[in-house]
């Protein structure tokens, strides 16, 4: 990695910050020497409005960076620092610029007029938007990012099985649900445009590889940086504002602890809007017959609609069958059956074959009787009891490179 007469800060080779305008700095960088941009520009919606943050009416303005210029000033400065970006790339480099109706159609026009080639356009769905106060829009619960990737001709580097994979094997739409920053993200402080670790968590995994170098010239409290290097590439990031490159600093210095990085990774992976598992204790004979039948069920109660259905089983893909921990096997549920269930008598499950004995209604699924190969193992053996019915996220299983 390119090292600058004046690091801000830096650790070793894999995480280095630069306090100034971006429009100097990005000069600096070696042509062909990045493999993924990722750019949360001004949005310039700073105009003295309010929103609703935590149940209390705040004022949206971020700072002076964030005011609204003239349309022409927003688009000379959208065209300058986009054109400083792309020799920076390498020939199968990608960029992703996030915005919303404020400044995303500028940004589209600079791409297509500087020779980039838009791939795609992501909308991201934010699970738990806050309420529109004025009660005149409908409410924003979305914001946009373009894919766009150096030049016309030449392919780009997509990872697209791993995208596949983690959406419960079914081809990633250009829809991705994901909710806002959590709490856990806010530890050592704010920034009043931070991004959540998880939607860096998917930018990155989609557009490099271990090893691969990452740039953000917006870079604010760092998290396109924690999300690289707790995914093993390295990072670059410039920003003017010292009191955020001083807050992504003391982010990077949690992960100095490996209990806190390991914690941050496994939040991160972790996007409670994501594809579920069913894991399910079954005693071994209940098992064989499972698996034989294509059916799981699980305890419902002793009045018919008494299941309390747990969050995340209306996401739920698959069912894992295991006896005390052992013999574990995964089986993706039948077509057409995913995220749904049915509730059967004690007595229809006796006519299939098996002898439940705990109550009179059970829940039960439908699923394909092949198993599916996965690569982590949940801990299955942490207490007596523990797991006997538990909804994991099916990043659980999947290993990220």
């Amino acid at each position: 990695m390119t090292k600058f007469k004046s690091p801000y800060y830096s650790v070793d080779d894999a995480f280095a910050l630069y306090y100034g305008d971006c429009m100097d700095l990005l000069a600096q960088i070696p042509d062909n020497s990045i493999n993924t941009i990722f750019a949360d520009p001004p949005y310039f919606l700073s105009n003295g409005g309010i929103s609703c943050q935590n149940g209390q009416v705040v004022c949206v303005d971020k700072g002076d960076w964030d005011k609204g210029g003239t349309p022409e000033y927003i688009y000379e400065f959208n065209r300058q620092w986009l054109a400083l970006c792309r020799p920076k790339l390498k020939d199968n480099g990608t960029i992703w610029i996030s915005g919303t109706h404020h400044n995303i159609h500028v940004v589209m026009r600079c791409l297509q007029e500087l020779g980039y080639k838009v791939l795609n356009t992501i909308t991201w769905q934010k699970s738990d938007p806050p309420p529109n106060l004025s009660c005149r829009y409908f409410n924003f619960s979305t914001e946009l990012i373009i894919w766009a990737r150096k030049s016309e001709k030449k392919p780009h580097k997509f990872n697209y099985e791993t995208m596949k994979r983690i959406n419960g094997d079914k081809q990633m739409t250009d829809v991705w649900r994901i909710p806002a920053v959590g709490r856990w993200e806010k530890t050592c402080g704010k920034h009043p445009t931070q991004k959540p670790l998880r939607l860096l968590y998917r930018i990155i995994l989609a557009s490099t590889n271990e090893g691969d170098t990452v740039l953000d010239p917006f870079a604010g409290s760092c998290t396109t940086g924690i999300a690289a290097n707790l995914l093993g590439r390295k990072f670059i990031g410039i920003d003017q504002e010292q009191k955020y490159l001083d807050l992504g600093i003391r982010r990077r210095q949690e992960m100095n602890d490996p209990k806190k990085a390991q914690e941050l990774f496994k939040k991160m992976c972790e996007n409670p809007e994501e594809v579920t598992v069913l894991v399910n204790h079954a005693k071994p004979e209940t098992r064989r017959l499972m698996i034989e039948k294509g059916l799981c069920y699980l305890r419902a109660g002793n009045v018919k609609g008494s299941v309390q259905i747990k969050p995340g089983f209306e996401r739920m893909k698959y069912v894992l069958l295991h006896t005390n921990g052992e013999d574990c096997q995964l089986f993706r549920l039948r077509k057409g059956k995913e995220g749904t269930y049915q509730i059967w008598t004690k007595q229809e499950l006796e006519e299939n074959g098996f002898n439940p004995e705990k109550a009179d209604y059970y829940v039960v699924l439908q699923f394909e009787n092949q198993p599916v190969e996965f690569e982590k193992m949940p801990q299955l053996k942490q207490r007596m009891n523990t797991y006997r019915v538990k909804i994991c996220q099916l990043s659980e299983f999947i290993e990220i490179k």
